[in-house]
């Protein structure tokens, strides 16, 4: 995979990503392994919607799915997934730098 296609695939996942109900389904997912029932009761979102995203974040390999019996159970297809939203809430939680402080410096609580 060239530098472009890495890009076109981030993209992807980005936009995969870029929907608060699938985030939050993922973070559920990456606690424990979730069948459909539980992730509708923990979210409140109606089975038909929860099944669609879940279809969503399987398309993208971000989640396997696992029959047992008559259940399908939902977990992180890796670690990745989960640092990647770890990662993301960090940031948004993180205080927002001084307008003043320099771009190219990484942002600490220290040098704030």
């Amino acid at each position: 995979m060239d530098a472009d296609e890495g890009l076109i695939e981030a993209a992807r996942l980005f936009k995969v990503l870029g929907n608060e109900s699938r985030l939050g389904l993922l973070r559920l997912i990456g606690d424990a392994e979730c069948s459909v029932g539980a992730l509708v009761e923990a979210t409140g979102l109606s089975q038909p919607l929860v099944s669609q995203h879940l279809k969503t974040l399987r398309d993208a390999g971000l989640v396997v799915a696992t029959r047992r019996g008559k259940a399908v159970g939902y977990r992180l297809a890796d670690l990745h997934v989960s640092h990647v939203i770890a990662d993301a809430l960090a940031h948004v939680r993180e205080p927002a730098a001084e307008e003043s402080a320099d771009p190219t410096e990484p942002h600490t609580k220290e040098s704030s």
